[in-house]
């Protein structure tokens, strides 16, 4: 039996998952799961927290991960203004952040997640979360930076997992960790370990 967690002379080889809540007030995404500070990872995977900041530098931030090989998927968390329930955005438009003018002009019109949304609003529908997943980009961040990561995914056999989940305005902080955990489990689900050097 194998241990995955990191030792004197032992590298956590469990792919890592990107989390980042990039509005920075929403709470729940702070998987810390007792008062030890242990961080929540889910089954196979390993949680790299991402901090809230100013949209292009966590662009900058998240790509620089995934082109490294230190994460192997992103999971943006941020909040919809577009009904009760949990949503995953499944795809972002080429646009500033201010919604003015196309981000890239060489870039695709739209860019689709390569998250498995439809296992992510299974689970989350399981665990007693209303969901569903939407085609309909959502005028803030998360939709910028859903673009930004996604157009400037690492070309190679295989592509990060990228999606962005969406809460309710009244979900309260038990039920965001709540999706966030079931989302990311879905992910994690999905990856292998990564091969050994």
């Amino acid at each position: 039996m194998t241990n995955d967690t990191e030792g004197p002379g032992r590298t956590d080889r469990r792919p890592g998952i990107a989390i980042c809540a990039y509005d920075g007030d929403v709470e729940g995404w702070d998987l810390v799961e007792d008062l030890s500070g242990e961080v929540w990872s889910p089954p196979g995977a390993r949680t790299v927290r991402i901090n809230a900041a100013d949209p292009d530098a966590l662009a900058a931030s998240l790509g620089e991960h995934l082109r490294s090989g230190d994460c192997r998927a992103v999971l943006l968390v941020g909040r919809t203004h577009k009904g009760d329930g949990f949503r995953m955005q499944m795809r972002a438009e080429n646009r500033t952040l201010d919604r003015k003018d196309r981000l890239s002009r060489t870039g695709p019109g739209v860019a689709r997640t390569t998250a498995p949304v439809a296992d992510i609003v299974r689970a989350l529908n399981a665990v007693g979360l209303s969901a569903d997943a939407s085609s309909e980009a959502e005028e803030d961040a998360g939709s910028y930076l859903l673009y930004r990561v996604l157009a400037d995914l690492p070309e190679g056999p295989h592509t990060p997992a990228v999606g962005l989940l969406r809460a309710p305005m009244p979900a309260d902080e038990a039920a965001v960790k709540k999706g966030v955990k079931a989302a990311a489990s879905v992910m994690a689900g999905h990856m292998a370990l990564l091969p050994r050097n």
